[in-house]
């Protein structure tokens, strides 16, 4: 055989157990969709451009769902058995030399090992291929193997045809095989729905191979967990705690302490430093990235952020798309979001939210704040309770603050609106005009002090008495 592989990922099943208008495969689990888990895999053994997933229930969405380019993609029009699918692949795949892997799109647990040992098993008698197959101790919806007296397969009976003794055999044929593919394609076409359901059953093939003389082989896998499919939202539930159980491995062999890997929620895209420390409650997400030597606290949720190292993220932090510059403190309870970026060493506080904004190198903004589209210098200060005024009920508009201004508590920057370096705004004050470099601003009206106003006010107003009062 060539040592061309080809790939068919067969991903056009409705899943009406999962109770969706959804299709199955693109239910997530682990952070990504069922599909996306699976071409991970896939493309450990195979480029991109050897892969093919047959795609039929909502095949637009699923189409649009895989992020990895050069998966090419076959549509079946009707859903009629597995066996089908494949054959609504042949016009798309290169050509019809070496093996062809066919895989299921909803079993996001399945390993690369195991792919590599089933491309690589080698029988002496089996010159039709081989396929995995487990052993369940309730092996009821699968489709059983039936062995013959050299303990090659000899055939996979599904369970709707399923009669006597076979029905007692607990080896199970998961949906992976790899076939010599001269050989599929030149018999595939005797594959024929005369079974109960009408459908044309991929699993025919092991027999129709074996009477033309080329056997299979069973590649017998023990840990049957990797191999299920995922047919409702309890197996979902409980493939996504198995792949984040897997990740948090990962990286705690990696060298990142997690306190409590139980209670934390990462994605399979995530990347995270040696010396890193991340505590209980934590949901990193996306394609998020994590230095080393950084610390994340507790309840903290990260999506697509990038934290440079040394950084510390306090515990109860929402960021999204935005970046944590090296040695800076964000936390607790702040909120980042749409790009924000903090520079090295910047601190942001308790009830602080950053949209669009960039806090300078140094720059603190350490309680009670909101800036939005906004640019920080380094070596500011941005005072408790101070709001950039971005939105004027049309359009959005940007604040300028330069390095190491004084922004007192409270103040309102009404924006469009640009601070010279050095500047001090006063405590209190409504901002509508730009600051020049080293002024001071102050925009609020003068105090005025009344003497004896209280005084009066309480003997002209009287006060009610206390109830029950004598």
């Amino acid at each position: 055989m060539s040592s061309e592989l080809n790939v068919v990922i067969l991903a056009a099943g409705l899943g009406t157990r999962m109770r969706s208008n959804k299709a199955k495969v693109l239910h997530e689990a682990g952070g990504d969709t069922l599909l996306n888990q699976i071409i991970r895999v896939v493309l450990q053994v195979a480029p991109a451009e050897r892969i093919v997933a047959v795609v039929g229930h909502q095949a637009d969405q699923v189409r649009r769902s895989v992020r990895v380019p050069g998966i090419r993609f076959a549509e079946q029009l009707e859903q009629k058995g597995t066996g089908h699918a494949v054959l609504c692949a042949r016009s798309v795949l290169d050509n019809a030399d070496g093996k062809l892997l066919i895989l299921n799109g909803d079993g996001p647990l399945l390993r690369a090992e195991t792919l590599r040992a089933l491309l690589n098993y080698c029988h002496p008698q089996a010159t039709g291929g081989a396929i995995v197959t487990t052993r369940l101790n309730d092996p009821t919806g699968y489709g059983r193997i039936v062995r013959d007296e050299q303990g090659l397969v000899e055939a996979i009976v599904e369970q709707k045809a399923a009669r006597g003794e076979q029905l007692a055999i607990t080896e199970i044929n998961p949906g992976l095989y790899c076939f010599d593919a001269r050989l599929f394609w030149q018999y595939a076409g005797e594959i024929t729905p005369d079974n109960p359901a009408k459908e044309y059953y991929l699993t025919d093939m092991v027999a129709i191979l074996t009477r033309h003389g080329y056997k299979v082989a069973p590649l017998l896998v023990p840990d049957e967990t990797e191999l299920l499919g995922i047919n409702t939202r309890v197996e979902l539930a409980q493939a996504d705690k198995i792949l984040r159980s897997r990740k948090a491995q990962e990286l705690m062999l990696a060298g990142v302490t997690i306190e409590n890997p139980d209670s934390v929620a990462i994605d399979m895209d995530v990347e995270i430093g040696a010396d890193s420390v991340v505590e209980a409650n934590v949901q990193l997400r996306g394609r998020t990235r994590i230095a080393a030597g950084c610390h994340i606290g507790s309840g903290s949720y990260l999506r697509d952020c990038v934290v440079e190292e040394n950084a510390r993220v306090l515990p109860y932090v929402v960021a999204e798309n935005s970046s944590i510059g090296a040695g800076s403190f964000v936390g607790p309870f702040s909120r980042l979001r749409l790009d924000a970026e903090i520079a090295g060493g910047a601190h942001v506080g308790n009830f602080v939210e950053l949209k669009k904004t960039r806090l300078g190198e140094g720059s603190k903004a350490n309680h009670l704040a909101y800036l939005g589209d906004s640019t920080i210098g380094a070596g500011s200060n941005i005072g408790a309770g101070t709001i950039t005024c971005n939105y004027d009920g049309q359009k959005k508009h940007p604040t300028k603050i330069g390095e190491k201004v004084f922004v007192g508590s409270n103040s309102t920057l009404v924006a469009p609106i640009s601070i010279g370096e050095g500047a001090y705004i006063a405590a209190g004050s409504v901002i509508t005009k730009d600051v020049e470099q080293d002024a001071l601003a102050v925009g609020r009206a003068y105090q005025v002090d009344k003497p004896g106003w209280a005084k009066k006010r309480r003997n002209l107003v009287k006060e009610p008495q206390p109830s029950g009062s004598a």
